[in-house]
């Protein structure tokens, strides 16, 4: 996530997505007091678009490494 990003789509905690060899997804959302396995397709389809946000919102490979590289500079 860039430095300045308030906040983003995992927020939330931890979340985990899986496609079954039947082609089905499931979800999985850590916390911290309790975690829970999702396999309702509208709950899951909402995790994959959570996810999707997630990735947009993200760094790109070279902004990445330059904030890598900026932190390590700063240590």
């Amino acid at each position: 996530m860039p430095l300045r990003q308030e906040d983003h789509a995992g927020v939330d905690g931890l979340i985990y997505l899986a496609e079954t060899p039947e082609t089905k997804w499931v979800g999985y959302s850590e916390g911290q007091q309790s975690s829970i396995l999702i396999t309702g397709p509208k709950d899951v389809s909402a995790m994959l678009q959570r996810y999707g946000k997630l990735r947009s919102q993200a760094l790109g490979r070279e902004a990445t490494v330059r904030l890598l590289e900026q932190m390590l500079g700063d240590l």
